[in-house]
């Protein structure tokens, strides 16, 4: 009887929480730190580029990171099955953390791949792992556009947006640089690792495009 009582108990706590928007809160917080996770694996990155740290310490780091914004995003879908009222609608809400997880996953695979290359330098790509931070940073201060009352706008995702295309600008500028040179190994090592911090910009250039479909909802 105790324990029926307790089930009572926790569901009635988890309605007087979705009524009073605490439960929203706390999605959104989860959201940020999944983005706080990422944001400390684009500045792992920032280091490797700049040689304060060995390919394979960055790697062993960085698999470390992924676990914790791994288990953020977990804790996040599991409270997104449980709780009636979002913050965004639920699907939205979904693919703006999916995207935010593809973006640290290939922050995983550019050093890992940096790790198995072992390209001469990386200096190349520190302007737009930069560039990914700021768009990163910008991210995070839009999700208090979703908090409380405030409805929100589209406008908050403009530095994510930015961000976005000024790395597919930072990747086309580095693969033309690139084709002026001569081919060989090191070119090749560059522009798979060029590659890869397009794709991560495409991602971010997503996540923003989710967050935007959901503030679009939202405001309706």
């Amino acid at each position: 009887m105790s324990a029926r009582r307790g089930r009572v108990a926790r569901r009635a706590h988890r309605l007087i929480e979705d009524l009073t928007g605490r439960s929203g809160r706390r999605l959104l917080r989860l959201l940020d730190g999944q983005l706080t996770h990422t944001a400390d694996g684009a500045e792992l990155v920032e280091r490797l580029a700049l040689g304060r740290v060995t390919p394979a310490a960055a790697y062993e780091e960085i698999r470390d990171i992924e676990h914790r914004g791994d288990d953020a995003r977990a804790t996040l879908i599991e409270e997104l099955g449980q709780v009636l009222a979002t913050p965004v609608d639920p699907e939205d809400l979904f693919r703006v953390s999916r995207c935010i997880d593809d973006v640290l996953d290939n922050l995983r695979d550019f050093v890992r791949e940096a790790d198995l290359y072992r390209p001469d330098e990386l200096s190349f790509a520190v302007e737009p792992i930069r560039t990914l931070r700021e768009g990163l940073t910008g991210f995070s201060a839009g999700l208090d556009s979703l908090d409380g009352a405030r409805r929100g706008s589209a406008e908050a995702t403009l530095p994510a947006r930015h961000a976005a295309n000024t790395l597919r600008r930072q990747y086309q500028e580095g693969l033309a640089e690139l084709f002026r040179r001569p081919v060989d190994r090191e070119s090749l090592k560059r522009r798979e690792l060029l590659r890869r911090l397009d794709v991560i910009g495409l991602r971010l250039g997503e996540a923003a495009a989710a967050f935007a479909d959901a503030l679009l909802k939202r405001n309706r």
